[in-house]
């Protein structure tokens, strides 16, 4: 099927080559000599485009700050990166900020192709209505927000207090956490449930627009009045500029709106709820946020941990994703996950959060091939995780290997790590008859009854052996415990730590 790609590229050499080998494969494609001049195309054509390569080995790199831009003006079209041979961290880098996929030069035509294709399959499918949302956009309860750790019950549970009164909620955390889902959660589970749940995001809007989008004019009622009787809920508040913080007080102190010079005050019925991924404090030490503002807001805060610090929630927002995404694909049954990749997934921190695991899940579900989903779904993550674990043994760990390029290190660590996890993955005994898979620790056993404590925390330590390959230091890092306690344990328990599984019962 015919596309539009759009190919930002300094080299004009580069730009005529890869130019002839897309169209040769019946696409169109639109070139841009700089980034800005490829970012104004795609504003202008951005609802036909169905892909973005763009190479990031001009003088200065790529600006970290193109590939969101890119998605704030249509998230649903994949970007593509090509890099250098030997720019690993960019085109790692490139991968956390959003991008689909990296190319390394020189690039073959198959690899070219098949990157495209694979690209364009995602962009069909989001026209199809099937792309990830950032928050469902339907009605949503807190039964929707995996909470399986300590940290999102606590969220959970301050959200269903916020939900039974109508003070302001400050929801703070980093980009990607979920607060517009925990947001919906709290007007469906409010006695407004019924009226709007009005989302804006200051992040995504013009600075110079965001006070008429938000407050309305004479000709236009504005978000505020959108939303009345119901709930507003304004992402990344921070950014919202003075004079904008300035008739939001106004609202919050008085509860009217004036929407234009010769208009009187309109009442402004609505439950606020803010986000943030800045500390405000520091917001208004700098001068950026009006104090008083921040006090009127700062009500009921509810702060939202970053994925990495509440690991126990990525399986079950693993499982949840693929159920949901083979839903929307009309896949005949549920993609499966191979232990495999749930670890890999599991090890990963996440920068962009939960955000980010949607998005590949969703790619690796679009993409599947077979019955069930495996680490090779999603080489991206496997790269970066191997890179990670390649600076953390250090050069000394393999002094007789041979010098290899940054890139074909990564490739080397995830051949390695495919290698090491599949067919012989073994999990360990759960003391009734195996049913752990992965790195899920059941916590009951056969007769429904919480396993003791030493039980669960002895498989702990086999798993994290085996995971990080008996790195003791690593190990006890992990497990937030000195090396001193890990050996004292692992006697305890009778492990040897050159084969965690050998003593198993």
């Amino acid at each position: 099927m015919t596309a539009q790609i759009l190919l930002i590229d300094e080299d004009a050499a580069e730009r005529r080559s890869m130019k002839a080998a897309i169209e040769a494969h019946g696409h169109t494609v639109h070139l841009a000599d700089a980034v800005h001049a490829g970012i104004e195309l795609f504003r202008r054509h951005g609802d036909t485009i169905g892909l973005v390569l763009i190479d990031a080995g001009s003088t200065d790199g790529l600006d970290p700050t193109v590939i969101p831009l890119l998605g704030q003006i249509n998230p649903a079209v994949p970007v593509i990166v090509s890099t250098a041979e030997g720019a690993t961290e960019t085109a790692l880098n490139a991968v956390r900020a959003g991008a689909f996929d990296f190319l390394v030069k020189p690039i073959t035509q198959e690899r070219l192709i098949g990157a495209i294709e694979s690209a364009l399959k995602i962009h069909r499918t989001s026209l199809q209505g099937c792309t990830p949302r950032r928050a469902r956009s339907g009605s949503v309860s807190f039964s929707d927000v995996v909470a399986a750790s300590a940290a999102m019950s606590r969220v959970v549970e301050l959200g269903r207090r916020a939900a039974q009164s109508m003070i302001p909620v400050m929801l703070e955390g980093e980009a990607g956490v979920g607060k517009e889902l925990v947001a919906r959660a709290i007007h469906a589970a409010s006695d407004r449930s019924a009226r709007p749940f009005v989302p804006v995001n200051c992040n995504a809007i013009s600075p110079s627009l965001i006070e008429e989008v938000l407050f309305g004019n004479e000709q236009l009622p504005g978000k505020v009045m959108e939303a009345d009787g119901g709930t507003l809920f304004i992402e990344e508040i921070s950014e919202l500029p003075p004079a904008g913080q300035s008739r939001l007080l106004e609202i919050a102190q008085t509860g009217e709106i004036h929407r234009g010079a010769q208009q009187r005050p309109a009442k402004a019925n609505v439950r606020l709820i803010l986000a943030t991924n800045k500390d405000l404090i520091e917001e208004v030490k700098a001068g950026r946020f009006r104090e008083d503002l921040y006090y009127r807001l700062n009500v009921f805060p509810i702060t939202i941990a970053s994925l990495r610090r509440r690991k126990e929630d990525i399986p079950h927002l693993i499982r949840a994703f693929v159920e949901r995404f083979s839903l929307e694909q009309r896949l005949p049954r549920t993609l499966q996950v191979d232990p495999s990749a749930l670890a890999l997934l599991t090890s990963f921190d996440w920068p962009g959060n939960t955000r980010q695991l949607e998005n590949a899940i969703f790619r690796a579900v679009v993409l599947a091939d077979g019955t069930s989903l495996r680490e090779l779904d999603f080489p991206q993550i496997a790269a970066q995780v191997s890179s990670h674990r390649g600076s953390a043994i250090g050069i000394d760990q393999h002094p007789a290997v041979p010098e290899q390029s940054p890139i074909a290190k990564v490739q080397a660590a995830l051949a390695e790590r495919a290698a090491a996890f599949s067919g012989s993955y073994s999990t360990p005994s759960t003391g009734f008859g195996g049913a752990a898979q992965g790195n899920v620790i059941v916590s009951t056993d056969e007769a429904g009854n919480v396993r003791k404590l030493a039980e669960i925390e002895e498989e702990l330590i086999r798993f994290a052996l085996k995971f990080y390959r008996g790195q003791m230091s690593q190990v006890a890092r992990k497990l937030g415990i000195g090396r001193s306690t890990l050996y004292r344990k692992l006697k305890d328990y009778g492990i040897d730590p050159d084969d965690p599984q050998r003593d198993a019962a």
